[in-house]
């Protein structure tokens, strides 16, 4: 479980004492590390009732094609490159930005799997 309150340290290395203890909406939850796989999701509640979808493992992406706008559900065979951490490569993990192998070509990950429960990409040309 991971806390995002304030912390207790100032800038200069002093301490701070807080005038409220940890609060249950400064609670953060664990990344959804999005992996290749048959498609797994994970609904979570967040503030105002509403819901994230959270995509645990995927195996398809929605491919757009710029040049003319097409969009294709293709298959994803791998991870080429992640610039957000080079070990995600290796774990085969699925990240916003991130450059996938598909079965018709390179495409970056334009959306967020773990926030959106959907891989959205573009075709590199």
């Amino acid at each position: 479980m991971q806390w995002q309150g304030e912390s207790v340290r100032k800038v200069t290395g002093g301490r701070r004492r807080p005038a409220q203890g940890k609060r249950r909406f400064e609670v953060g939850l664990a990344p959804a590390d999005t992996h290749l796989g048959e498609a797994r999701v994970k609904f979570i509640r967040t503030t105002g009732g509403n819901i994230k979808v959270r995509s645990m493992r995927a195996e398809y992406a929605n491919v757009t094609k710029i040049s003319n706008g097409e969009t294709k559900k293709v298959k994803i065979e791998t991870v080429e490159e992640n610039g957000a951490n080079p070990n995600y490569v290796r774990r085969n993990l699925l990240t916003k930005g991130a450059i996938i192998r598909t079965e018709i070509g390179r495409a970056r990950i334009m959306s967020r799997p773990g926030q959106d429960g959907i891989i959205n990409a573009v075709l590199l040309e």
